[in-house]
């Protein structure tokens, strides 16, 4: 059975966000994730996740000027020294929170300095793996279907992969994103799943509940990555159509149901 993990930052946000934690494991979640817990100090936030019992599968590391519209600075010429901060203080949240995975964000690259943006992305990628394997820490990495995003679709990040040659550098699968640019998704968990250090999940074309409304069949994919026997986390990261609670029908057979 799937071991599925809930993202706070989408999900359960009818509480404050401390409060999530504990309507998680309510609700049959063993895990959670988030996109960017640094609004909390580390210790406050390992404390809600110890208590409500979870384990912390995921978080992003700092994103940059977020507000401003950044998405990342890995692909960023000129951030380097900024990146390699951002990334040891994720690796202190990690620490703390006892979580093996850290996505790092890509960014927003304008097209013509996606040459001078990939020398970039690979050195700034082995940095940030030799840095996270001092405390054995994953590094992910995510193709994401927005304009400007420097890391597009599946195929590219296999490519990364091979470049930057690091054991604890993976692919974070966001099957919502992967089927809207590149399809093929049980062939890609066929033939790369060992590639894959956390996969993520909404249903498709509108990013809500995973469910049967969607193009995608999702109990044949849970089913096949059982078959595989996928070990890792499955992050439940949609956007409820209306509270999250009213939408986890979805999950009803693997043991996650409204309280």
């Amino acid at each position: 059975m799937p071991r599925f993990s809930a993202n706070v930052s989408l999900l359960f946000t009818e509480v404050p966000f401390l409060e999530r934690f504990t309507a998680v494991a309510a609700c049959g979640f063993k895990g959670v994730e988030c996109m960017f817990p640094y609004a909390e100090p580390a210790e406050t936030v390992a404390d809600a996740v110890a208590m409500a019992e979870l384990k912390m599968a995921l978080f992003n590391a700092p994103p940059g000027d977020f507000a401003a519209g950044e998405r990342g600075l890995a692909a960023l010429p000129g951030r380097q020294q900024e990146f390699r901060d951002s990334i040891e203080v994720a690796l202190k949240y990690a620490d703390l929170l006892e979580c093996k995975r850290i996505h790092v964000l890509a960014g927003i690259v304008p097209e013509e300095k996606w040459d001078e943006a990939l020398d970039v992305y690979i050195a700034n990628l082995a940095v940030a793996t030799d840095l996270a394997r001092e405390i054995d820490i994953d590094i992910l990495i995510e193709p994401i279907v927005m304009e400007g995003y420097f890391l597009f679709r599946p195929d590219d990040a296999l490519q990364v992969l091979e470049d930057v040659g690091a054991k604890n550098l993976k692919i974070q699968y966001d099957i919502f994103h992967a089927q809207r640019v590149q399809g093929g998704i049980t062939d890609f968990l066929d033939n790369h799943l060992g590639k894959i250090g956390h996969i993520q999940i909404a249903g498709v074309p509108d990013r809500h509940e995973p469910d049967r409304s969607g193009e995608l069949n999702w109990p044949y994919i849970f089913d096949l990555l059982d078959a595989h026997g996928y070990a890792g986390w499955v992050g439940a990261e949609y956007n409820p159509r209306t509270s999250t609670q009213a939408g986890l029908g979805w999950a009803r057979d693997w043991g996650i149901a409204a309280i």
